[in-house]
């Protein structure tokens, strides 16, 4: 998938979902506030005084606006996934579940990760941020998986090499990695077999 292809349809966790987002909210950032400043200046011009209801009411209206403004921060702060390094990842996916481009935050620490692979117990990522604790990420990534009934390894590379051998080795092996694990499906997700279901966690986790 081409970053052009993937524009403005790119969802949460595929390549070019963090570009596409930034517009998105950027877009829904200012009609958020639009909305109440058009009402305040309104009411202003109207009455000629701040000291009416409309200005309560504005108040309160920014607070969506506030708070998808703070989204909005995070996000840019958060860098894409390069054409190039996806090529890579892609080349060596084969029937491998991938989740792309996620900001990954938790209360202590947030990291940018390029891409993570699941089959059955492994969760295996590749992140370029060059300040990411990897050992807390994994930690607290493979926390939350447990907690959600997902008894996971996550390990996060930091190198792309070393992930890409690893991605053919999940492949190798990917039948024997899935092999005898008891999976009930989740009846809100009907259609989402144990590695989706581990990739949607993981995406409730970042922005």
């Amino acid at each position: 998938m081409s970053k052009t292809k993937a524009g403005k349809s790119a969802r949460k966790g595929e390549f070019g979902y963090i570009a596409a987002e930034k517009k998105r909210k950027l877009l829904l950032t200012a009609v958020l506030f639009a909305v109440p400043l058009f009402i305040f200046f309104t009411a202003l011009i109207y009455f000629k005084t701040r000291l009416t209801i409309w200005t309560v009411i504005t108040v309160v209206g920014c607070l969506p606006a506030c708070k998808m403004l703070v989204n909005l921060i995070m996000l840019f702060r958060s860098p894409s996934l390069d054409q190039e390094t996806y090529q890579k990842i892609a080349d060596h996916v084969g029937e491998l579940v991938m989740s792309y481009e996620m900001y990954m935050t938790f209360y202590e620490k947030s990291a940018f990760i390029d891409a993570f692979a699941i089959c059955g117990n492994l969760v295996v990522g590749y992140s370029s941020d060059p300040k990411i604790d990897a050992a807390f990420m994994e930690a607290e990534a493979q926390k939350i998986l447990k907690g959600n009934g997902y008894r996971t390894t996550v390990k996060i590379f930091t190198d792309l090499k070393p992930f890409l051998d690893r991605l053919d080795t999940m492949n190798e092996h990917r039948e024997s990695l899935e092999e005898g694990i008891k999976f009930r499906p989740d009846e809100r997700y009907p259609d989402l077999n144990r590695n989706q279901l581990i990739r949607h966690t993981i995406l409730a986790i970042c922005l």
